[in-house]
């Protein structure tokens, strides 16, 4: 009884970091297990940078369910590195579809071509984990079916939705993927804020 109750104590506490713990995870593990090998949707650079962004929060988050408040201090810093440098990776891949689907050349000006092998923080080699690896193209998230794959009729039915890309809304294109992103960490960023007023910013953590 009185472990239940710690570990219910626990959890209300750190409701906050829990829940973006879990909602980071679960962007991951859907992006890369449903959209990536089973409908065969492929990352570019910048999508496994935004793979990165997320692990970056996840890490922080962790750092502030440690009882301390250095490793608080330390939480905030590394979420709001990855937040805003979410921001910035969905803002430019934002930019890259705009320019690939616009006839303007102005859309196309200061825009760089995706790397095949992408370049992390302190040079480590994450591409060499599936979950970071470069195999599709800026731009282009619409499912690329290898060869000799016989797909099932659940494949076939979530392939046929995302066959023009993906979209929060496919039926109706209404926000890509790094719209939708872009949100999510605009919405992360506009909550660490509330936070930190709401705690009365580094009187407590």
């Amino acid at each position: 009884m009185l472990k239940s109750s710690v570990i219910l104590r626990f959890l209300k506490i750190n409701i906050f970091w829990i829940s973006i713990i879990i909602l980071c995870v679960s962007l991951i593990l859907i992006s890369h297990l449903f959209f990536q090998k089973y409908l065969f949707m492929q990352p570019c650079e910048q999508c496994v940078y935004i793979r990165f962004d997320f692990c970056i929060i996840i890490i922080g988050s962790i750092l502030a369910l440690i009882k301390s408040v250095f490793f608080r201090v330390i939480s905030y810093v590394v979420v709001f590195y990855g937040v805003i440098q979410g921001i910035l990776d969905s803002f430019y891949l934002r930019r890259i579809y705009k320019a690939l689907h616009s006839q303007s050349i102005d859309d196309i000006f200061g825009l760089q071509g995706c790397l095949l092998e992408p370049k992390f923080p302190f040079n480590i080699a994450l591409d060499k984990y599936n979950l970071f690896k470069v195999s599709g193209d800026c731009g282009y998230d619409n499912p690329i079916i290898p060869q000799n794959i016989s797909l099932d009729s659940i494949q076939e039915f979530f392939i046929n939705i995302y066959s023009n890309g993906w979209y929060l809304i496919p039926k109706y294109q209404i926000l890509s993927m790094p719209e939708t992103c872009l949100i999510i960490f605009s919405v992360l960023f506009l909550a660490l804020i509330v936070r930190l007023f709401r705690l009365r910013i580094f009187k407590r953590f």
